[in-house]
């Protein structure tokens, strides 16, 4: 069937920056990720449903082909959606159906080192990822379904944030007003990054992958001003 060439335009393409969470496999063990997985996903049921996620392997990981279809069958039987691979051939990644991402996020040998900093027992002195980053300010109300992130520094709100809004950061996230919707700092691994807010009523808080749902914040602090951070492996909620 011929198309006119005179009709309206049936697609346009957009530069955009999308966020994409990786998951760094640590282990060659498909079952091992699971378990650890599973764990995760029970802290915040809910939370990681229809996820893009992006696949890279560890420094001591080795990704086939047969490993690559069964952990994107795991992960999708858990409402996650892979998306790409990192650092693998396009032959490994196309028997999967996905897509190639190269040099994502530096080498291999740059993520072997955070790993191993994540398993010592005192977290780095000073915050890494957002000390040479400007804070990002956004002065208009964040609504629902609305994701707002700062890369690279601190996020600042001046307000309110809706429930079903997203707040994110690899630095600290102030918000000054309500805070509904969730707020995830520290979103890189920065286990130093807080959240203060106004009037806490959020749905998630999370610092550096450590998350509290609403329904396990003190009933006294919901609607009061608060600060939120990492102690050792325990998320702290604070009353300012």
């Amino acid at each position: 069937m011929a198309v006119s060439q005179t009709s309206g335009a049936a697609f346009e393409l957009k530069g955009r920056m999308a966020t994409l969470t990786v998951l760094r496999l640590l282990s060659a063990d498909p079952g091992l990720v699971f378990i650890q997985l599973d764990a995760r996903l029970a802290q915040a049921p809910g939370f990681f449903d229809g996820m893009p996620l992006v696949l890279a392997p560890g420094q001591d990981v080795s990704l086939d082909a047969a490993m690559l279809e069964t952990l994107v069958a795991g992960l999708r039987d858990r409402g996650l959606l892979p998306v790409a691979v990192a650092d693998v051939s396009e032959d490994v990644a196309s028997v999967a159906g996905l897509g190639v991402l190269r040099n994502l996020g530096g080498s291999r040998s740059e993520a072997s080192g955070q790993a191993a900093r994540g398993r010592s027992e005192k977290p780095a002195a000073e915050p890494r990822a957002h000390e040479n980053g400007a804070a990002r300010l956004v002065t208009q109300p964040v609504r629902s379904g609305q994701q707002v992130y700062a890369r690279g520094g601190d996020l600042v709100v001046s307000a309110p944030v809706s429930a079903g809004a997203e707040l994110m950061a690899d630095g600290h996230i102030h918000v000054y007003g309500t805070l509904r919707g969730r707020a995830l700092a520290g979103v890189q691994g920065d286990v130093n990054a807080r959240i203060f807010c106004q009037s806490l009523e959020a749905e998630l808080v999370a610092v550096a992958g450590h998350y509290r749902l609403s329904e396990q914040i003190d009933a006294g602090l919901r609607g009061a001003p608060a600060m939120i951070r990492l102690r050792g492996d325990e998320l702290e909620i604070d009353a300012l």
